[in-house]
């Protein structure tokens, strides 16, 4: 941690009532002193880029219309193979979808979610998984089921016949009555961490195994970037950049 700081001003046409914003370097050769960001709002859906080079904002991509009653998970977005992925859940039913916006199209698109139904807040999250596709975890009870979306081989893509793993007989659960919460996951690696009555446990789905985590709050980071000293910029140089 660098204390380095600098400020963005928002899309002016961007909402405020109900949206999510992903931060990211999206070039592959960048030396990580620019930044980019992608933002969604809701109900009509859009996206905002920054450049590395020059520090404006891109154009809007294409609206996507979603239902009025949709709001966008507060569960961090995920980035797979190039393209920002969302929870998305609806008040009326509250069933589940995922927002899709691939960054090198500019362009937005829904993915159905591989259980239909009434969806228990904190039950389910995105996850990047290890083989670089999009992972769907979902907790029922006691009950895990994982999903992965792969292609075929006419290269569309769909999601996999679910693993189902019984946590009771992995994990140690004192009551299984009190609910299950999925509250996160390490990027590529097929981890995810969920909060039971004795803790929180890290699993690995695929190998199953697991560890108690001794704390109550939980921010899975893989590292930090600390630029040159000489390239850095202290919050008494901060400057502004304007829409």
């Amino acid at each position: 941690m660098t204390g380095r700081q600098r400020k963005l001003k928002v899309p002016v046409s961007m909402g405020y009532i109900n949206g999510a914003t992903a931060l990211l370097c999206v070039a592959s050769d960048c030396d990580h002193h620019c930044v980019a960001h992608a933002c969604v709002s809701l109900p009509v859906s859009g996206d905002w880029s920054k450049s590395c080079s020059d520090f404006e904002w891109s154009d809007m991509c294409f609206s996507l219309q979603l239902a009025p009653n949709a709001f966008i998970d507060s569960m961090p977005s995920i980035l797979v193979e190039n393209a920002l992925h969302f929870m998305l859940t609806h008040n009326d039913d509250d069933s589940v979808e995922v927002l899709k916006y691939d960054l090198s199209s500019n362009y937005l698109s829904m993915i159905d979610a591989p259980l239909s139904g009434t969806i228990i807040s904190g039950s389910t999250i995105l996850i990047a998984m290890e083989d670089v596709s999009l992972g769907f975890a979902h907790v029922d009870t006691v009950t895990l089921n994982m999903w992965s979306r792969q292609l075929d081989s006419n290269g569309f893509a769909s999601w996999t016949m679910p693993r189902v793993v019984e946590l009771m007989n992995l994990i140690p659960i004192q009551n299984p009555i009190k609910r299950l919460r999925l509250i996160g996951s390490v990027e590529g690696s097929d981890i995810i961490f969920i909060t039971a009555d004795l803790g929180i446990y890290e699993v690995n789905i695929r190998t199953l195994q697991w560890k108690r985590k001794k704390f109550r709050y939980l921010i899975p980071y893989m590292s930090f970037y600390n630029p040159p000293a000489s390239s850095l910029v202290f919050p008494s140089e901060l400057y502004n950049l304007h829409a």
